[in-house]
């Protein structure tokens, strides 16, 4: 495609405070951004890392454990881990049943020897770790990264029952969900997993190998646990470390990209490719503005179910809006919206799935922003790639750009 973007992020460089995009090569394209304290994020080498206040976070994609691919701007909403001691799992803080603990013997997912091990006595019992008054009872994601060590299964279960949450097979990654519990694994490499279960709870309680009978342990064998994790939500967020009391990761803001030279009122294209967190019932938007909700072109995800949405919005009057629902909102998609007078078409996945010959275009557009373009709605997901153009693009540059 000959055309070339007015604006383009591709991520991959940035500083403290800023998130840089490649066009145009002046700097008025870059984004400000700004996170109040740590975050993580998973590095080139794939390895979980630790990032300082309003660094902007490059995830990297692991596919079966691997780093595959360029990263992605991560951008998340805040949360408190509320487990004290997220690493040390020898600390006083955690109850153990008939479990004993051998401390930093494993290499965990942040490459250092800092992964302890959970081992079943040999005691016939069940055999638990727990803290189980973290929290008032609510929807929580719970989760610990786990590797076997001689036993291959464990169960991440809530505080006050012990009936809602997941069991886990660590040696292929299978679940099986117990009770109203959702259960989840995500893959980092070297047998390590991130093991998570979505239920109403008030505490974290570890099982191993299982709680549904009494066993024997060897007195060795166990499972290696580490970056223990209770948030309040219905989906897991990346890994907050804590030591010795609760940690919160602020929410996330990347904002003020362009000038009135960036974008053309009188046509375009805006194409964004990403990914969501989840699929949480929020609107999730990154807008064209004229600074307020008056002149704005958006695209997002919407407050139901696996929707997309587009709207063009002219003097505080709606002139094209169109909802599109897609398998998973977590997966990669591309979509991108073409506008010009009486002219508007928009594109998911290679596909036109929307047109319109009738409305103006807004004026005035003069900033990008991850959020309605008026200060909510904030966009939090993963984003690989962002263009504007100056022109509508053809129906065939738009079908090529958005194919995944």
């Amino acid at each position: 495609m000959a055309t070339i973007p007015s604006l383009a992020l591709i991520p991959s460089g940035y500083k403290a405070s800023k998130v840089y995009s490649v066009l145009p090569t002046d700097g008025i394209g870059d984004f400000d951004f700004t996170r109040s304290g740590n975050a993580t994020r998973v590095n080139s080498e794939g390895l979980i890392e630790l990032v300082s206040t309003n660094v902007p976070r490059l995830n990297y994609p692991l596919i079966d454990g691997v780093v595959s691919g360029c990263p992605s701007l991560l951008l998340e909403p805040s949360r408190q881990n509320v487990v004290p001691y997220s690493e040390a799992f020898d600390n006083a803080a955690w109850d153990t049943q008939e479990i004993t603990i051998s401390q930093n013997v494993g290499i965990s997912p942040d490459g250092t020897l800092n992964a302890d091990k959970i081992i079943p006595s040999v005691v016939s019992s069940t055999h638990q770790i727990y803290d189980l008054s973290l929290i008032s009872s609510q929807v929580c994601a719970t989760s610990v990264f786990a590797k076997a060590d001689g036993i291959n299964t464990f169960e991440i279960l809530d505080g006050a029952s012990a009936i809602n949450g997941a069991a886990f097979d660590l040696s292929n990654g299978t679940f099986t969900n117990k009770g109203s519990g959702i259960g989840s694994m995500e893959y980092y490499g070297n047998g390590w997993y991130r093991c998570i279960s979505v239920a109403i709870t008030t505490g974290f309680r570890i099982y191993c190998p299982s709680s549904s009978a009494t066993s024997l342990g060897d007195g060795t064998s166990g499972v290696l646990l580490w970056g223990a994790m209770l948030e309040a939500g219905s989906y897991p967020t990346s890994y907050i470390p804590t030591l010795g009391t609760t940690a919160t990761r602020s929410a996330e803001t990347c904002n003020n990209a362009g000038d009135v030279n960036t974008f053309n009122d009188s046509e375009g294209t805006f194409f964004v490719e990403c990914s969501a967190l989840a699929d949480d019932i929020t609107n999730r938007r990154i807008t064209i503005s004229d600074g307020t909700a008056f002149n704005r072109i958006y695209l997002s995800y919407k407050n139901f179910s696996n929707q997309l949405r587009v709207e063009v919005i002219s003097a505080d009057s709606s002139v094209f809006d169109f909802t599109y629902t897609v398998a998973d909102i977590t997966q990669t998609i591309k979509m991108a919206i073409a506008y010009k007078l009486n002219d508007f078409s928009f594109y998911v996945n290679g596909v036109q799935v929307a047109v319109d010959t009738n409305g103006v275009v807004p004026i005035g557009l003069n900033v990008l922003d991850f959020n309605n373009g008026a200060g909510s709605s904030d966009f939090y997901g993963n984003v690989k790639d962002l263009q504007v153009f100056t022109t509508a693009l053809t129906d065939a540059e738009l079908a090529a750009l958005t194919t995944i």
